[in-house]
């Protein structure tokens, strides 16, 4: 049995769930398919988000009035600040996407939970990083948060362009971005395990992340507790979300 060591342990934390009314205060759009905007609000203040791949539910009005909910990862909050901010995708048809690609500043939403947190220490020996462009927000907080030593790859499924998303880049760190599903199996078939304990994490659309989770936990029989795989989005639904592993 391997012997987990503190500094390797997971924490699950959970919070009281709380909805909060929040305006739009800042939208950037990076030029690569996302807009990154800017909530602010008292409400805010004591907003909890302590791991990359939280959920909070975006509550908005689509442009016939209906009430719209779609599963969100926080970017970056500050609570103090009262502010917090979420990344959306802008290609597809989808209502999100139409909301964020006319948000202005002063628009208003509601921000729901997260219900709780799964904090995944960046002391590990080395990261697996894996999705699409769904679990994109979570993958660039997560670069955001570990140190510029510590041992990682991305695998990342871009579809809809040519064009490579901005991610950071370090020495130890291997990003690769393939243009089809079976192009990202290939790639985790051939990814070797490094040494020591490490964790990781695939999150994407449904058939295509149980497919990563049969590689990691069969195929490579990486421990359980070293995996997380979560279907963000399924093909045919709006609002999907599952835990996988």
């Amino acid at each position: 049995m391997t012997t987990i060591l503190p500094q390797h342990r997971i924490e699950r934390v959970r919070y009281e769930l709380a909805k909060r009314n929040v305006t739009v205060r800042k939208v950037e759009r990076s030029g690569d398919g996302f807009a990154r905007i800017t909530f602010a609000g008292e409400t805010l203040q004591g907003f909890q988000s302590q791991s990359f791949d939280d959920h909070i539910k975006f509550i908005f009005q689509d442009e016939q009035g209906n009430t719209v909910m779609r599963d969100y990862t926080p970017l970056a909050a500050t609570a103090e600040d009262g502010q917090l901010t979420l990344e959306f995708a802008l290609h597809g048809h989808g209502a999100a996407a139409s909301w964020a690609q006319q948000a202005e500043e002063g628009m208003q939403a509601i921000i729901a939970g997260p219900k709780g947190s799964m904090i995944i220490p960046a002391q590990q020996d080395w990261h697996l990083l894996v999705g699409d462009a769904s679990s994109l927000p979570a993958i660039r907080r997560r670069l955001a948060e570990l140190p510029p030593s510590a041992h990682v790859e991305v695998i990342l499924l871009r579809a809809d362009s040519h064009d490579s998303w901005a991610l950071p880049q370090q020495a130890n760190w291997s990003v690769s971005q393939l243009a089809d599903g079976e192009a990202l199996l290939a790639a985790l078939r051939g990814w070797q395990v490094p040494d020591g304990h490490g964790f990781a994490w695939c999150a994407g659309e449904g058939g295509l992340m149980r497919q990563a989770r049969s590689i990691l936990l069969e195929e490579k029989q990486l421990p359980r507790e070293g995996v997380k795989v979560a279907a963000y989005w399924r093909l045919g639904e709006a609002d999907f979300h599952e835990r996988l592993a």
